[in-house]
């Protein structure tokens, strides 16, 4: 009944519903502004489309009176679904708000598949902490440490090129770390709080931002090929990265980072000028030839 409900509605209202279930399912509320903003409705559209919502799919949400917002239930049942890929997209670049669909593409193309996606349920949760600025409970499993019991203050997403990471302040470790998302079971919201030292203005990793310098690999011909490829500008790519990320970055574009370049293989297309500007970055240890006076593979990495 349901779905021939939907099939009746308009692609417009199909939209500003599956947009409602997005904001409450990934960020944990939605307020009439955010659809007369997102849409360009009057408040009395918004109202009638948030009624439509809990008509369509009633005990999905809830009326937050005090904070005056629409909240998920514990017992949200997703009225559409989305590819994670979709959400993800949604998520951190802004793209994709409305009802999934299945769209012709206007060229060919082909994209490589992720070989591991997030479980939307689990995701949710992490969203909805980031947003909300809360911490939650997990259960982690590691390579070295197994499943263990956690909690943390997510605060980003990290998208290393193969899977999701969140960031967050890990309170068993008094430490900032990255956690895999596919790796995270039974996520739960807390109610505890956050403290001021476990916020991202006090990781220094994060806050941090160096500065690398990329030229063409001098063990591989054609160097103009390469700086082509890379957009160089006077045989140099410069870039500015999060310490916490600079290693997932590095270890992406197969960058030679050892300060006598002597990786060898046609995947090293670039190497770092100057392997000290990545000193003290944590993430640096999975930087191609990184040389540190550590070179154990912390759990954080695990």
């Amino acid at each position: 009944m349901t779905t021939a409900k939907l099939e009746d509605l308009t692609q417009t209202q199909r939209d500003r519903l599956a947009f409602i279930e997005m904001m409450v399912r990934f960020l944990g509320e939605i307020r009439r502004q955010d659809l007369v903003s997102r849409f360009g409705i009057q408040s009395a559209a918004a109202t009638r489309d948030l009624a439509l919502y809990k008509e369509l799919a009633p005990g999905n949400i809830d009326y937050d009176t005090k904070a005056k917002r629409y909240v998920p239930s514990t017992e949200l049942s997703p009225l559409f679904e989305f590819a994670p890929e979709r959400i993800i997209s949604w998520l951190t670049q802004g793209f994709g708000d409305g009802e999934p669909a299945q769209l012709q593409a206007w060229i060919t193309s082909e994209i490589p598949s992720r070989l591991a996606l997030p479980d939307l349920r689990i995701l949710s949760c992490v969203t909805q902490a980031i947003h909300q600025k809360s911490p939650i409970s997990i259960e982690y499993h590691s390579l070295s440490s197994g499943p263990t019991e956690r909690e943390i203050v997510p605060f980003a997403l990290i998208d290393n090129g193969l899977r999701w990471h969140v960031r967050a302040f890990d309170r068993k470790t008094q430490e900032f770390r990255d956690f895999v998302i596919t790796r995270i079971r039974r996520p739960s919201l807390l109610d505890s709080g956050v403290q001021p030292h476990e916020q991202n203005d006090q990781d220094i990793q994060w806050t941090r931002i160096v500065e690398v310098e990329l030229v063409p690999h001098p063990a591989r011909p054609s160097p103009e090929v390469t700086e082509m490829d890379y957009g160089m500008r006077e045989g140099a790519l410069k870039m500015k990265l999060r310490a916490a990320t600079a290693g997932y970055i590095l270890r992406r574009w197969s960058v030679d980072c050892s300060p006598d370049h002597r990786l060898d293989g046609p995947e090293y297309r670039l190497w770092l000028k100057d392997h000290l500007a990545i000193y003290g970055v944590k993430s640096a240890i999975l930087a191609p030839g990184y040389e540190s006076g550590n070179q154990q593979l912390t759990s954080e990495w695990d």
